[in-house]
């Protein structure tokens, strides 16, 4: 299942992307006979309803879609995408989470994770322009594997961490480096208004398999900047996950963004970093396709 949120005339709806086709989800789940009123206004309400039994919904809302008695919304040339979950009450990050990025950044390599959070004000859709060359001249990109929670999830054991997720998504998690190094902190470089591209959907696990075995890769322009597979992830999803819940009560629609790989537009000599009409795109196996272009 693969869920998403698209542009209506009232704002952000949930649905449900099948093939290149959007449906609307609330409409999905009538013809499923799994209809709650008052109608779901977001994709992290229905995660709050339902995100204890997504196989179960899947299972329902499968052959509805499959058997043409719906109709779509629009395919996905015609409808606008944005953030898969537009409110979400946390947005988390893992800084250093791949080695060969901790190497090229010279850092030592981190015992636990390196946390840092954005906002829901930084986020776009998986194929909005990023309008931000006017607060940096040091944008840069990072693609990265991006986890959706979909329960309450505290003081899990890492064993059972994966049962708390609804799934995966694409997120880049643009900077502006100038920000970032002012200080000790990095938040100015990374919660950017409007700056963080992500989506298209979020795809359940039973789509996606291991999260620990997607390859990811990043092209600016065309020329593949990053390529690494989440395998090689320091810390995994799970252990992320585990770690979090320990202190911090994570909840459904909740996003952590997991690091990113070697490659990165400040460590390059000379520095590559995003200019006006780049076009980046962040790839990642059986889950989706980011396609900015920076403004």
């Amino acid at each position: 299942m693969k869920l998403v949120s698209y542009a209506s005339r009232t704002g952000w709806k949930p649905g449900l992307l099948d093939s290149d086709q959007v449906f609307d989800l609330n409409s999905a789940l009538w013809a499923a006979g799994r209809r709650t009123s008052p109608d779901l206004p977001s994709v992290r309400a229905f995660l709050q309803t339902h995100g204890g039994r997504l196989d179960q919904v899947a299972a329902a809302v499968g052959p509805v879609l499959g058997s043409g008695a719906l109709d779509p919304v629009g395919s996905l040339g015609s409808v606008r995408l944005g953030p898969p979950v537009t409110d979400p009450a946390k947005v988390l990050c893992v800084g250093l989470n791949y080695s060969d990025h901790v190497g090229e950044t010279g850092r030592a390599m981190p015992a636990h994770p390196d946390l840092f959070a954005k906002f829901a004000s930084s986020l776009i859709g998986p194929y909005d322009a990023v309008d931000r060359s006017d607060v940096t001249d040091n944008l840069d990109f990072e693609g990265e594997l991006a986890v959706v929670i979909g329960k309450e999830c505290g003081r899990v054991d890492e064993s059972d961490a994966l049962s708390y997720v609804a799934g995966l998504s694409v997120l880049n998690d643009i900077t502006a480096r100038d920000l970032q190094y002012r200080g000790t902190q990095w938040l100015a470089g990374k919660a950017v208004d409007r700056a963080t591209p992500f989506g298209p959907a979020i795809v359940t696990l039973d789509e996606t398999g291991d999260p620990q075995a997607l390859d990811i890769e990043t092209f600016v322009n065309g020329t593949r900047v990053q390529g690494s597979n989440t395998k090689n992830m320091i810390f995994p999803v799970a252990r992320i996950i585990s770690y979090v819940s320990r202190f911090l009560t994570l909840g459904p629609g909740d996003v952590i963004a997991t690091g990113t790989p070697e490659g990165i537009g400040a460590k390059r000599n000379p520095p590559l970093w995003l200019r006006p009409g780049d076009k980046v795109e962040v790839v990642l196996e059986k889950v989706g396709v980011l396609r900015n272009e920076i403004h």
